[in-house]
């Protein structure tokens, strides 16, 4: 069953408020959520994760109901604020899970904070430097909102032209859906959030410390990823002490769209097993 703190629901820590949430049971999981994603947008893939783990998630620096403080925001502040989440709810370790703009905050986290962590689940990420950055998406901003949309399409999954999505109605929904999401207008406290965290997003590089991560890693990508190509994910690996990749019949948001995915993570955080 899902719960949420309700006695403490956010978490003050120096200049910031944090919203959090802990559902499920199981095995403890720190679940960092993706580029302007929020507790509410991702409430589905935190929900499949909260199954079978016990899920502390939280409202990253900037979004949803957390607070704004002012910027420019670094990667190293994102891992801070998980380190500190886990001080405040009492896990001394846990798995750490991260997808997109999470899994660079994990993987921040995981060298940082390398005795914290149990397992690492990395889903549709980069390591950036030498080892790959993900598609620059500050640079998205100053694109006609036509031109915006169809260039997130096809960087969200390279196959969906407007060929591919004339013949594959499921496909053309999953797009309409997001298409409509995204233009439901934002607060200007929405947009100075999200554009601080995309600014934290560009000097990611943590392609040189992933030697320090000493636990087991799975690594998790869609073979059609136009943000977090694939190849991304083969540089993290090689530069992991133990870790594997698999790839699923996806683009960035493989998890919905190739049902193994969700459970060859949920195995691995609940058995250590990877596929």
């Amino acid at each position: 069953m899902r719960w949420k703190n309700v006695d403490v629901p956010k978490f003050e820590r120096s200049e910031i408020s944090i919203n959090y949430e802990v559902s499920g049971s199981g095995p403890r999981v720190l679940f960092f959520n993706g580029s302007g994603a929020t507790l509410k947008s991702t409430a589905l893939l935190i929900g499949a994760l909260a199954k079978t783990c016990t899920v502390l998630a939280h409202d990253q620096r900037g979004l949803g109901e957390t607070s704004i403080p002012e910027g420019p925001y670094t990667m190293a502040q994102y891992a801070q604020d998980g380190a500190a989440l886990l001080d405040h709810v009492g896990w001394e370790t846990c798995a750490v899970v991260g997808i997109s703009f999470g899994g660079m905050v994990a993987q921040e986290f995981a060298v940082s904070y390398p005795q914290r962590v149990e397992k690492l689940v990395l889903l549709c990420t980069s390591a950036g430097g030498d080892a790959g950055a993900s598609y620059p998406l500050h640079e998205l901003g100053a694109l006609p909102a036509d031109e915006r949309a169809a260039r997130i399409t096809t960087l969200t999954d390279t196959r969906f032209t407007p060929e591919w999505l004339a013949t594959h109605p499921d496909d053309a929904a999953m797009v309409a859906m997001r298409n409509e999401q995204a233009a439901v207008p934002k607060s200007k406290d929405t947009i100075k959030g999200e554009m601080l965290q995309l600014g934290a997003r560009i000097g990611h590089d943590v392609s040189d410390r992933l030697h320090l991560v000493t636990a087991p890693v799975f690594v998790t990508a869609g073979r059609f990823d136009g943000i977090a190509p694939v190849s991304n994910s083969e540089e993290i690996v090689k530069r992991l002490p133990d870790a594997t990749l698999s790839i699923y019949e996806g683009g960035h948001i493989f998890t919905a769209q190739d049902r193994q995915a969700i459970v060859d993570i949920r195995n691995f955080l609940t058995t250590g097993q990877r596929p």
